[in-house]
């Protein structure tokens, strides 16, 4: 045989293990997907079996079908109260005053998508300035959990303030509406987790975001931990007269851990129809307030017949005539020399804040699909030793939803 005979028989033998290989390859390829198919739907079943044996089936129903898409319509409500007490030394009066912050009734739009019970809910405000909604689920059969994150501004207020004359002892209140020279941002984190002592035979879910069916009427006890926290920030200098006479506070932000023991029960009056009340009243046992101060060259001292203050230094934080602070009913209108500038922030720790989170859900359930109604609200509540400051955050919501 020729050398060139060898090689002849040589690339027709590659050539020939080659496409023995690729055919193999393919074979093999073909093989693997539907064994990857397979064993998916496996872990599907695994799954749907183990959520199905943690309830009784005569109480709760677990769809065969795991995923949900749901459309949302939201109406949300805050409000933040700001109190404060000064004693006006120029006029002899005592004042105590709330500073609300009611931003309009933020409606928005959005959309809720998971797998069983954990899924995660965006939603955009329909109107100006209302800021935008993240938040983030998870439920079981024990258990549940929510995230929340909210940011806004507003410069919708309401002033109310009782004066008391210290002299006379007369009173005078005050109660107006307005808008804020600059806007306030407000931003609040919320995170609240439950155990459910009834698991096998009441879910929180059926009613909330629909991952399993509520088939009989049945109640649990819950108990639950919340972590809070909030800021609200009014720091452009345009907003000046409400931190001098709150005490140079321009900024807060609160940190609050909270536990609590509620109760919880499902209405079924018919196949498909679920209507739940949810009660828990909290505890903090830790609340940790940070507020950011100023200080100004002005203050509410009694105004002096005589001024001989001069020129204010910057570099010093003193007037001519060496003090540190002048009245501030005797700033002059056209030129009033006005200083300001951080000092150390104030944190103060207290405990035993007593909160409130209430519930109501409404869910019907036909074929693959499911409309609901949904309602929460929740008070936080703290003060340091110039201010008090309560949060009222409350939702109303109805959905539409289909499984997949």
């Amino acid at each position: 045989m020729t050398g060139k005979m060898i090689i002849c028989c040589l690339l027709f033998t590659l050539n020939a293990a080659a496409q023995g290989q690729e055919a193999t390859d393919s074979i093999s390829t073909q093989e693997s997907k539907p064994n990857l198919l397979v064993r998916l739907h496996q872990l599907q079943q695994y799954l749907d079996t183990k959520a199905k044996a943690k309830v009784d089936s005569h109480y709760i129903e677990v769809p065969k079908k795991p995923w949900r898409v749901i459309l949302r319509y939201k109406e949300n409500v805050v409000d933040v109260d700001y109190y404060q007490s000064v004693d006006i030394p120029a006029t002899n009066e005592h004042s105590d005053w709330n500073l609300c912050f009611e931003p309009p009734v933020a409606s928005s739009v959005g959309f809720w998508v998971g797998y069983r019970g954990t899924g995660f809910s965006y939603s955009k405000s329909l109107i100006k300035n209302a800021g935008r909604y993240y938040s983030f689920s998870s439920t079981g059969a024990k258990y549940g959990f929510n995230f929340r994150l909210r940011r806004f501004n507003t410069q919708d207020a309401r002033f109310m303030a009782t004066d008391l004359n210290q002299e006379t002892g007369a009173e005078t209140k005050t109660d107006t509406a307005f808008s804020m020279p600059s806007p306030v941002w407000i931003r609040s984190v919320y995170i609240n987790g439950y155990y459910v002592f009834n698991g096998r035979r009441y879910s929180q879910a059926a009613a909330y975001n629909q991952s399993v069916i509520q088939r009989r009427s049945a109640g649990s006890f819950l108990l639950g931990a919340t972590w809070y926290q909030s800021s609200f920030d009014y720091s452009d200098i345009r907003n000046f007269p409400f931190m001098l006479v709150g005490h140079g506070i321009y900024r807060a932000k609160v940190h609050q851990a909270n536990i609590g023991v509620g109760y919880g029960y499902n209405w079924v009056p018919l196949r498909g129809l679920v209507v739940n009340v949810m009660a828990m009243p909290t505890v903090s046992v830790y609340n940790r307030v940070k507020a950011y101060k100023y200080d100004f060259n002005y203050d509410l001292s009694p105004e002096e017949p005589v001024d001989d203050y001069g020129d204010w230094n910057k570099v010093t934080r003193r007037w001519a005539n060496g003090k540190t602070h002048k009245s501030f009913f005797m700033a002059n209108k056209s030129d009033p020399q006005f200083d300001y500038w951080e000092v150390e922030p104030e944190v103060i720790y207290t405990m035993l804040r007593l909160n409130l989170d209430l519930r109501l859900g409404i869910a019907y359930n036909w074929s693959n699909f499911f409309i609901g109604a949904q309602a929460q609200y929740n008070n936080f509540n703290y003060k340091s030793d110039h201010c008090r400051v309560n949060i009222y955050d409350a939702y109303a919501r109805v959905s539409f939803g289909v499984r997949l």
